[in-house]
C-alpha cells in the first residue's frame, strides 16, 4: 500500500497544546458550585453515581466498576460508598455544600451511598426516590396445560 507518513512537530508546538488542554480540564473542575443534584442508580449488578448542576448539566461521574469492583462485589454497600468518596474527590475543589439526592434502583447500594455522603459533610436538601413502578406490568404468561 505504501509508507505511512508521520508529521510531527516540534516538541515547544507540544507541549503549548498538552497545556491548552490541562488548563482547560482544570478550568471546567474548578467551577464553583455551591448546590447541585446527585443521581444515584442502584442497580443489583453495579452502583452509578453522577454529580450535575440544577439545570442537569454534567460536573462528575462515578461507579463501581470504574473503580476496580467486579462481578457480585459491584452492588454491595461497600462499594457504594467508595463511590461516593470517589465523585467527591473529584469535585472537592469546586466548594460544593448542598445536594438534593435522587435514588434510583433497588440494589444494595442505595442507603450507604446517602449516608457517605452525609458523612463526608454535604447537606441534603431533598432525597426523592424515582424507581420506576409499573401500574399494571407485562401481560402474564398464558395458563399452563398439564
Amino acid at each position: 500500500m505504501g509508507k505511512k507518513r508521520v508529521i510531527t512537530k516540534s516538541g515547544e508546538d507540544l507541549s503549548k497544546i498538552e497545556e491548552k488542554i490541562i488548563t482547560s480540564q482544570a478550568k471546567a473542575t474548578q467551577a464553583q458550585l455551591e448546590k447541585g443534584r446527585i443521581y444515584i442508580i442502584a442497580s443489583y449488578n453495579n452502583t452509578l453515581v453522577s454529580l450535575t448542576k440544577l439545570n442537569g448539566e454534567l460536573i462528575a461521574w462515578s461507579s463501581a466498576g470504574a473503580l476496580g469492583f467486579k462481578g457480585p462485589k459491584k452492588a454491595t454497600p461497600f462499594a457504594a460508598s467508595k463511590v461516593i468518596e470517589a465523585l467527591l474527590q473529584k469535585v472537592q475543589k469546586s466548594g460544593l455544600k448542598t445536594v438534593e439526592v435522587y435514588v434510583k434502583g433497588i440494589g444494595g447500594g442505595r442507603e450507604s451511598s446517602i449516608r457517605a455522603l452525609a458523612s463526608h459533610g454535604i447537606n441534603i436538601d431533598l432525597i426523592k426516590d424515582v424507581t420506576p413502578i409499573p401500574h399494571n406490568g407485562p401481560r402474564p404468561p398464558k395458563m399452563r396445560r398439564v
